[in-house]
């Protein structure tokens, strides 16, 4: 018999007809009651089974994770909360589980705990509801840049080119690292390598998304990127993966109109889409904001927090507004700030962000015409000499969601800019002569998903909302 998705199942009118379900046991009560999920929904289905008639060897092996084919007829169900359960005519035990050693038992377990077990956590509710919204969100991205006719681009994982001028980038290289080729200098000699020069895993696919959008006229890359940064916090991958749209004919001002559409499409996809996973996950980030000191507890639920981005008009106003509202704020009047706003051009912390979103416009707020000295060489240089055509989207709860800005479409202003950052000039050449062989204004911005993940799931720690993650000292999996 065609196995039915316990999903499908659950939505079915129960008229005794003969079903089949295959999945794992969450829990087998009292020989009789067995509890299963196939992973496609959040919810169980119930199976009872005779256990009168029932082998006893068989009702055994029905454990905690046990993997079963279940068929037998659909019935409408007395217990309370369900709509539905399978009276059992033939159960088979495809994968059996040994009870003892299962690390996952019915009971709640720490996410620490299950980060140690990342090959079986998809099992787990929280993680099952997390990867179903991810699965949800992405699909949503291609959605949303196809429906506007947008080309999806994939660049380039392993390139030469450091987007950001961090330099923290991993180094990709098919040299023996015991005894590798070095030149009459004694440098290592990367001519001798696999690419014949020296390349490492991207950070961004900006630099190469753009010579796409200057040629096909709006774009987007979603794929993984790569940081080396040494940073064990709850807010870093060294693997994660970035949207990046970049659009030709886009000024700074069309730049944020997508970008806030972009988010608002994202979030009400979300509510419309995932309301059994979002209802569990917004029930779980009560419980855990109930841990949490008073005044540190935010004042919006998951759900309220989605419908927040979907229901209000982003706020714009310039890094400079934006630094006379901190300077002068209580926060940093009564130096309740960790970072102290004292003069302009500092780079603004999540502190910061947080509370023009949260506490004084109440929105969700874009930031634009940031100094040019903390931002990107590839940022359009305003005339006024000191500040770049960049925006920032500031989301409640965790600040910047989304980085982008207009690009520098002219060539001195661009080459100026890279000598001014002592970047090398000779790895960019390609990157200087889409400014000579046909330049146009364009823009772009970058969102990195599992940013957006935390958002929209309420985890609270980055490394729960991608599959596996990599990070220092953690590549396990």
């Amino acid at each position: 018999m065609k196995r039915i998705k316990i999903k499908e199942l659950l939505s079915t009118a129960p008229s005794g007809q003969s079903v089949n379900v295959r999945g794992w046991v969450r829990t087998f009560r009292n020989n009789q009651f067995i509890s299963i999920n196939d992973g496609s929904t959040i919810q169980n289905v119930q199976a009872v089974v005779d256990f009168s008639s029932t082998e006893e060897s068989l009702l055994k092996r029905i454990t905690t994770g046990a993997c079963l084919s279940v068929t037998g007829e659909l019935v409408a169900s007395p217990a309370k909360g369900q709509p539905v359960e399978i009276k059992v005519k033939q159960l088979e035990i495809l994968g059996d589980c040994d009870a003892e050693k299962y690390p996952l038992q019915p009971k709640k377990h720490s996410l620490e705990f299950l980060r140690e077990i990342a090959h079986l956590r998809s099992r787990t509710n929280t993680f099952g509801a997390v990867m179903r919204v991810r699965h949800a969100m992405a699909y949503a991205v291609h959605k949303f840049f196809n429906d506007r006719g947008f080309v999806y681009t994939h660049t380039p994982i392993i390139t030469g080119s450091d987007a950001e001028g961090a330099g923290a980038m991993f180094k990709v290289t098919t040299l023996d690292l015991k005894k590798p080729a070095r030149d009459e200098q004694g440098h290592i000699n990367h001519k001798e390598d696999f690419f014949g020069r020296e390349t490492n895993l991207t950070v961004s696919g900006q630099l190469e998304g753009e010579t796409y959008a200057l040629g096909l006229g709006e774009i987007y890359t979603f794929g993984p990127t790569f940081r080396a940064e040494n940073s064990n916090t709850t807010r870093h991958l060294a693997e994660f993966w970035m949207i990046e749209p970049e659009m030709a004919f886009y000024d700074l001002k069309d730049n944020m109109e997508l970008a806030e559409g972009f988010l608002k499409y994202l979030c009400k996809y979300a509510l419309e889409n995932c309301a059994d996973d979002l209802d569990f996950l917004s029930k779980r980030a009560q419980e855990e904001e109930m841990t949490k000191p008073q005044d540190q507890r935010s004042e919006l639920g998951l759900v309220d927090r989605l419908k927040f981005i979907v229901d209000n008009d982003f706020q714009r106003l310039t890094y400079t507004e934006a630094i006379d509202i901190l300077k002068n704020s209580n926060p940093n009047k009564k130096k309740k700030f960790q970072y102290l706003i004292e003069e302009w051009g500092v780079d603004l912390q999540s502190e910061h962000e947080r509370f023009l979103v949260e506490k004084h416009f109440k929105k969700p707020v874009i930031l634009y015409n940031y100094p040019k000295d903390i931002k990107a060489f590839y940022m359009r240089q305003n005339e006024d000499n000191k500040t770049v055509g960049a925006m920032d989207v500031l989301f409640p709860g965790i600040g910047e969601i989304i980085g982008g800005s207009q690009r520098e479409e002219r060539y001195d202003q661009l080459l100026n800019r890279i000598h001014e950052m002592n970047l090398p000039e000779k790895e960019l050449w390609w990157y200087l002569e889409l400014r000579k062989f046909g330049s146009a204004p364009h823009s772009g911005f970058g969102l990195g998903f599992e940013r957006l993940m935390l958002f929209v799931t309420g985890m609270t720690n980055i490394r729960d909302v991608i599959p596996f993650p990599r990070f220092p000292g953690s590549a396990e999996f």
